[in-house]
């Protein structure tokens, strides 16, 4: 599907991605059928700029999260308690309506013998994220690209986010979060370090 569309009709604009005209025009299509007219000044400039948007909202699909992954760390100087990064927040939008999900997450893990940049945490969420998305297999798809890639003694995502899809849609119910938990390995199996790293979380 991707080669289709770029072998399509191109819109070029000098330094901008070049536009697929049938997105363009869909877009178009979208805003006459809203009740606008898409000839008009303000929007005249906007099918290539939902495109370009879209395009960068999606960027997800061209990376391997995993590949943030594969750079660890052995000297630890002997560390070997847990590493946990909150608060990260991270953009994406649900596969079933298009709408934003906006939130943060709290990635956690217990290493065995190696560890990796706390950057490359956020850039797995984030590679993830950047797709159509539901927060349930979001949450499930960072852990365990954690855990395979890392292969530590536990992981533990847990993401608190707002869907536009409930908020401003639908039953537009503002101000609800939804929370959403994986916990893997020894944070599944002992009780002690799950109840440990979810307080450590805030959760």
């Amino acid at each position: 599907m991707i080669e289709q569309f770029l072998m399509d009709d191109l819109i070029e604009t000098p330094g901008k991605l070049p536009v697929p005209r049938k997105v363009a025009e869909a877009v178009r299509t979208l805003i006459e059928w809203a009740g606008d007219d898409p000839d008009r000044e303000g929007l005249r400039d906007t099918p290539l700029r939902v495109a370009r948007a879209w395009k960068e909202y999606c960027q997800g699909y061209d990376e391997d999260p995993a590949v943030h992954l594969t750079r660890t760390f052995e000297e630890v100087g002997g560390y070997d308690e847990l590493v946990l990064l909150k608060d990260i927040p991270f953009q994406s939008h649900c596969e079933h309506h298009m709408a934003p999900i906006i939130g943060k997450a709290h990635i956690a893990y217990l290493p065995r013998h190696r560890v990796v940049g706390i950057s490359k945490l956020a850039r797995v969420l984030h590679g993830f994220a950047r797709r159509l998305q539901v927060q349930e297999r979001l949450t499930a798809e960072v852990a365990d690209c954690i855990w395979t890639h890392l292969q530590p003694q536990g992981v533990a995502v847990v993401i608190e986010a707002s869907h536009s899809c409930m908020t401003a849609r639908g039953v537009r119910t503002p101000g609800v979060a939804m929370t959403t938990s994986r916990v893997m390995g020894v944070f599944r199996d002992d009780e002690r370090s799950r109840k440990e790293v979810l307080a450590l979380m805030g959760c």
